[in-house]
């Protein structure tokens, strides 16, 4: 067992997690060298991987490639009785076991319960086939789960700030409109662009049969806001009136740090004016509850 790694982890911060995280998946020599080799019958994999499916092209060619040059990128494991389950690295392992192979080279990291479940979440967001959606909930497990910021993301993640926000306000969006963009019918550009639309589904319809461009998608909102015309899209729904761009911007704003769609609207007298907080489920309530109370 590595000792020394009892304070690794939430201990230590996001940094110290993403150490051991750096490079999975990949097959080069760059590798850090394993603790050990372990026989390929100990290892089991983690019952709690967020990630449940696992393209059958991309694991035919690490197949290929663990057939010809082995396994060079140590499995990270934690010891659980005299088993060995898969930290990080779930997708070599299967291919291991494709190839025949009979021992793997891994770390052993005495990792909690929810380091692990952490350590997941990270994997999968640094994989690159993941869709915006995919990534966008994996950054929200983050922070719900282990209370990480947006800063300290981006920071350990070497993302930016804006590129973790932006994604986090397509989950503000109809789960029909993420579907959108998980199947690749919409761009992440094209879902940022309806977050501001009073029916985003109706309008993403139209965006859609139209083959609208992102910059075609944002002059159609922007329209619709200005005109007061969204009753074109939602039949027998009175249109809004038209908000100017700093209130939808502080609008987008505080979606974004509450996890929920957010309007606002102002009285006469520019002092006063209410603030809305809609929330779609109650689970989505707890976590807004859970937010303002720890705020």
């Amino acid at each position: 067992m590595a000792g020394n790694d009892k304070k690794r982890g939430l201990g230590r911060g996001l940094s110290a997690l993403m150490a051991d995280v750096a490079d999975q998946d990949t097959a080069t020599p760059a590798g850090r060298s394993a603790d050990q080799q372990i026989p390929i019958e100990k290892i089991r994999p983690n019952p709690d991987q967020p990630r449940k499916q696992f393209d059958a092209a991309p694991l035919d060619d690490l197949v290929a490639s663990i057939k010809e040059k082995g396994v060079l990128q140590p499995l990270i494991v934690r010891q659980v009785g005299d088993m060995y389950e898969i930290v990080a690295g779930e997708r070599r392992w299967r291919a291991a076991q494709q190839a025949q192979l009979h021992r793997l080279p891994v770390l052993i990291r005495d990792f909690t319960d929810t380091e692990v479940l952490e350590v997941a979440i990270i994997e999968n967001i640094q994989r690159a086939d993941l869709n915006p959606i995919e990534e966008a909930a994996g950054y929200k497990q983050l922070m719900d789960r282990f209370g990480h910021t947006q800063e300290k993301m981006a920071e350990a993640l070497g993302k930016s700030r804006s590129h973790i926000a932006n994604l986090l306000r397509l989950l503000q969006l109809p789960d029909a409109i993420q579907t959108y963009v998980m199947d690749g019918s919409l761009s992440s550009g094209h879902a940022r662009a309806l977050i501001t639309a009073d029916d985003p589904l109706a309008m993403a319809k139209k965006v859609i049969a139209g083959g609208l461009s992102v910059r075609a998608t944002e002059a159609l909102v922007k329209k619709a806001a200005k005109s007061g015309d969204d009753n074109i899209f939602s039949e027998g729904r009175k249109a809004a009136p038209a908000k100017d761009a700093d209130t939808r911007a502080l609008e987008n704003d505080l979606s974004a740090a509450t996890g929920v769609k957010v309007s606002l609207s102002h009285k006469g007298d520019g002092e006063s004016g209410q603030l809305v907080l809609n929330y779609e489920t109650l689970e989505q309530l707890d976590d807004l509850c859970r937010r303002l109370s720890n705020g």
